[in-house]
């Protein structure tokens, strides 16, 4: 008989589609996070976004299963939340990007200890427990935050810009991809590097096709390019939920770093 605390995998099956989706929300979250800040008392910004995030967390904690919509509707969330502490840091409290990058770093890192302590695992198809789904989303909120201030760092204290930007942390994000199946890197690592480095890749090509041409980009808009990415997003999750192609087929029982 099952622990009382026991859930069936409470994340989804890793497929392209997966990391599509992925892309996708990081892009969107950081530019629409950036359309409301202008759009609206920037305070009153964050307060909408604190809310929308725990009915998100609400809602995906309630379930004792994988549900498409809900997931992915906290991961926006996330990543618009995420995009909007790690611009407080540096815009309201006048915190370097260096700092910042340094500060999420170090918080990931702490996670991840404390939640291979307790779990003696890390992997993402060991979410069947309250515990580890909240080292989980703990784990998700740093590397959205590490990956924004990382980004900015990257696009203007390193003065890259936002597209050299994306492109270096596509080449970054290539790299475990490649250890994965070629040379066979560490499953769990690999997974972890890859998630990082989606978040600047999102957010740095989102930026610059959004930002005007005399800070080097296409100019679309950041209300334009929000509605675009998120049109999209709801096709992946849509196509997702009919077909069941993200669904994990089983129960995740690994209880150990593998």
């Amino acid at each position: 008989m099952n622990q009382p605390d026991k859930l069936l995998a409470k994340v989804p099956k890793v497929t392209v589609y997966f990391w599509i989706a992925k892309i996708l929300t990081t892009g969107m979250g950081e530019v629409f996070s950036d359309f409301l800040a202008t759009h609206m008392n920037p305070f009153v910004a964050v307060a909408l976004g604190g809310v929308g995030l725990i009915v998100a967390f609400v809602l995906q904690f309630a379930v004792r299963r994988y549900v498409t919509w809900i997931y992915w509707f906290v991961v926006v969330m996330v990543s618009i939340f995420g995009t909007m502490a790690a611009d407080a840091a540096h815009v309201v409290l006048g915190v370097p990007y260096v700092a910042s990058t340094a500060f999420f770093a170090v918080v990931l890192v702490v996670v991840f200890a404390a939640w291979y302590a307790m779990e003696r695992t890390l992997s993402i198809h060991s979410i069947t427990t309250r515990r580890r789904e909240v080292f989980y989303w703990a784990t998700v909120l740093a590397t959205f935050a590490l990956g924004t201030a990382a980004g900015d760092l990257t696009a203007t204290t390193m003065h890259l810009g936002y597209f050299s930007s994306g492109v270096l942390f596509t080449v970054l994000l290539l790299i475990p991809a490649v250890g994965y199946w070629l040379f066979r890197l560490h499953g769990i690592f690999a997974f972890w590097f890859a998630y990082i480095m989606t978040r600047p890749v999102g957010a740095s090509f989102s930026d610059w096709i959004s930002v005007p041409h005399r800070l080097g980009g296409l100019g679309m808009g950041k209300g334009m390019v929000s509605f675009i990415l998120t049109l999209m997003i709801l096709l992946v999750v849509g196509y997702l939920s009919i077909t069941g192609r993200d669904i994990q087929d089983k129960y995740a029982m690994s209880t150990t770093l593998q």
